[in-house]
């Protein structure tokens, strides 16, 4: 037998498995991928796969000005959320469901839990309240995003997709939707994809989602985590809204994943944003030499001395002894103040532990001398002048 006859008969036997291999048509609610075969005036008709094929509304596959994202040839994934009896056609509808019509179609989406769309109508103290398939919904405001919202009012006029939590029968019939039950749904799928890829060291992008005091919490997908605000950058920030905004997109450095036994956040992860930066310290040896004379602000004021922002993220320490020029000072506020220029000459530099030890300078006067930059000392050490005068006195009695 050759080997073309080999294939041909073990085709012919996988084929006549198959056909006696039962076909389990997906269930209601059930997530289906398939290749759109054709357009009708209003269905698209979508291959499946293993002999099945599915409608979608049209209505479906449009951006929010009308056109259709999609054309003949394309995969898309659906829903499955219901069966014609007719013809065994699966209807399909997208992430937000099809749009239902009439209160049968709205207890078979409650029955099993399929999305649906509805139209936001207007905002209440408790929540908002929506149209589905021509029913008075309402979405209680605790299930309207993943987050409390401040401004409900900002939903109205949208369509959005919810899930049906509670139908109870009357006229009109008793509709309660959550919104937040299928965005919880997804996130989880995220998180599923985003922890397949969560290590240490790995490099993400995420979305930001608050900003406190103490750092900044990110979306990596589905997974939080949060940057430390040590971590925002290599100059000091006094509070992340200095660096970052509520929604910006950022890329970030994992540096610590911690197990926990909180169901909803298993784990704890630190990242950072400066780890992915320059760092200033890596040259500041060849940039601020000894000896040199640098520009500065001081930024801070210690007993022991003052510190001088050279650029961000790069500070030298004036030590208190480098202020007076032979003169004795008891504490740098003497001499400076925070928010102060100054020009200061270079002592050394230790870049292994990010140190650089400056000295004041004094300052060019108006008139070509060369003046220091002292504020009035405090009192009890009287001025330069006074001294002056002080000990001109004592040799005219001597």
């Amino acid at each position: 037998m050759t080997d073309t006859e080999d294939f041909a008969a073990l085709l012919g036997e996988f084929e006549e498995q198959a056909a006696h291999r039962p076909h389990v048509l997906p269930k209601v609610g059930e997530k289906v991928r398939g290749r759109i075969l054709s357009m009708g005036a209003d269905h698209a008709y979508v291959d499946l796969g293993a002999k099945s094929e599915g409608t979608i509304e049209l209505a479906g596959l449009t951006d929010s000005e009308g056109h259709l994202t999609v054309d003949v040839g394309d995969e898309i994934e659906a829903v499955v959320t219901g069966v014609d009896e007719e013809t065994g056609t699966l209807l399909l509808g997208d992430r937000h469901g099809r749009q239902l019509r009439g209160l049968p179609e709205v207890e078979h989406a409650y029955q099993h839990q399929l999305p649906v769309e509805g139209h936001v109508t207007g905002a209440t103290k408790g929540g908002v309240e929506l149209q589905i398939a021509g029913i008075r919904a309402f979405c209680p405001a605790s299930q309207l995003d993943l987050r409390y919202v401040e401004d409900m009012q900002s939903f109205v006029g949208q369509r959005l997709a919810f899930r049906i939590t509670k139908l109870e029968g009357g006229k009109p019939p008793n509709l309660v939707v959550s919104r937040r039950a299928l965005l919880e749904e997804e996130q989880r799928a995220r998180a599923e994809e985003t922890r397949a890829r969560l290590e240490v060291g790995a490099i993400l992008n995420g979305s930001v989602t608050s900003l406190q005091d103490y750092g900044a919490f990110v979306d990596l997908g589905g997974v939080e985590g949060m940057i430390h605000i040590s971590e925002l950058a290599f100059r000091r920030v006094r509070h992340p809204s200095e660096i970052l905004t509520v929604g910006q997109q950022v890329e970030v450095a994992v540096l610590r994943i911690e197990r926990t036994d909180n169901r909803r956040h298993p784990e704890k992860i630190a990242l950072s944003l400066r780890a992915l930066a320059r760092d200033p310290w890596q040259d500041a040896g060849e940039r601020f030499p000894a000896g040199s004379r640098v520009k500065g602000t001081v930024v801070r004021l210690q007993p022991f001395g003052a510190f001088v922002e050279l650029e961000p993220g790069v500070e030298g320490l004036i030590h208190v002894s480098e202020l007076g020029a032979g003169r004795r000072v008891g504490h740098p506020r003497e001499v400076l103040r925070e928010g102060l220029d100054v020009t200061a000459t270079v002592l050394g530099v230790d870049s292994e532990k990010r140190r650089i030890a400056l000295s004041l300078e004094p300052a060019e006067g108006g008139d070509g001398q060369r003046s220091m930059q002292y504020r009035k000392p405090a009192e009890g050490f009287g001025t330069l002048g006074d001294l002056l005068r002080e000990s001109m006195a004592k040799k005219r009695q001597s």
